[in-house]
């Protein structure tokens, strides 16, 4: 994987700039566009700079910026559900990609599901995270009621010095953020879109419906959602992977929208999704020797270095070694983590 990604920019089919940078090698896995990115300030993020590390390790990790988001142009004419679907067309065509996997996050959840149903033909995967059918608008009375308050909040607050008016969308997305992360999300509303930008954002998103749409899903795909999710309510998550054929659904166990790296919920999202993309396994597990994989099985049964060396009758630094070999083809940065995602693929049993 390479460390740097490189930003371009493509125009969309009604002549709006669109950012979009790709990292990593491997096969292809696009983003749809989700609601406040910034492709340069993520990069630096404790929000989403994991997701594009972790996603790139073994993919050419491809996203963009909505329009009127980001460094893609802020005052585009067009806001609509059609305007996203086909700004993701243009960042496709303009990163020639014939075949690929396709991720949709939350509101680029319903975009992805409209492009796969549309080019059945260049959808290989399908990957949906907090993501949800029908939006706000189409949801009843309370979440009609709780659309009009957010919108006026926005209204009141985004562009001023209260933080707090932001902060209640922080909250809801990251209820079990410390303090910095908090500070962070803050931070990313702030420099992603104006006020007046992001209601618009959100009044589109939350007229959503693709109830129609998810049940002609030809490619496999797999929801994941939190079951404490606090944006898009678990049962949303539900309600859509019940709507789209042979799909499979995986809980996770988290309440936050976007998924930390310190949480448990973070190596579960990874570990499904490499098990299920094409190219991903074999470059995660696959590339061990035959001596990391004996003693990953250690690590996953508990033994600490010192036991693996007694064990394997290896010097600790030798076993040291292999350890830091192994964190490096998992994609890992840590012990745990190493733990969690050797313990879903089989090994310690």
């Amino acid at each position: 994987m390479t460390d740097r990604q490189h930003i371009r920019f493509c125009t969309s089919s009604d002549g709006v700039s669109l950012a979009h940078a790709t990292l990593g090698h491997g096969t292809p896995l696009v983003k749809a566009a989700n609601w406040l990115t910034h492709l340069e300030h993520d990069w630096q993020s404790p929000i989403w700079r994991h997701w594009v590390l972790g996603l790139s390790r073994h993919h050419a990790y491809t996203r963009y910026d909505t329009r009127g988001c980001g460094l893609s142009e802020r005052e585009p004419a067009d806001f609509s559900f059609e305007s996203w679907v086909r700004d993701l067309e243009a960042v496709v065509d303009a990163n020639k990609l014939e075949r690929f996997s396709l991720l949709g996050i939350s509101q680029g959840g319903p975009i992805a599901i409209a492009y796969a149903v549309r080019h059945p033909e260049r959808v290989s995967h399908l990957v949906l995270y907090g993501a949800f059918a029908r939006g706000r608008l189409k949801r009843g009375a309370q979440s009609i009621e709780e659309a009009m308050l957010y919108y006026k909040l926005v209204e009141l607050g985004w562009g001023t010095d209260a933080a707090a008016f932001r902060e209640v969308f922080a909250r809801e997305f990251l209820p079990d953020g410390s303090p910095e992360t908090i500070q962070a999300f803050d931070e990313l509303q702030r420099v992603s879109a104006s006020g007046a930008k992001a209601v618009r954002m959100m009044q589109v998103s939350d007229q959503i419906d693709v109830s129609e749409l998810a049940p002609r899903l030809a490619c496999p795909t797999l929801v994941l959602h939190g079951r404490g999710d606090r944006r898009v309510a678990f049962e949303e998550g539900r309600r859509l992977a019940a709507l789209i054929p042979n799909a499979r659904f995986v809980p996770l166990e988290s309440h936050n929208h976007v998924l930390l790296e310190s949480e448990p919920a973070w190596p579960a999202f990874l570990g499904a999704l490499e098990s299920f993309l094409p190219g991903a396994t074999p470059g995660a597990f696959g590339d061990l020797t035959a001596r990391e994989r004996q003693l990953l099985d250690l690590l996953a049964r508990g033994l600490d270095n010192h036991q693996i060396a007694a064990h394997l009758e290896l010097a600790e630094k030798t076993v040291r070694n292999h350890v830091s070999a192994i964190f490096t083809k998992l994609g890992v940065d840590n012990r745990a983590r190493a733990v969690v995602r050797a313990r879903e693929a089989g090994f310690g049993s």
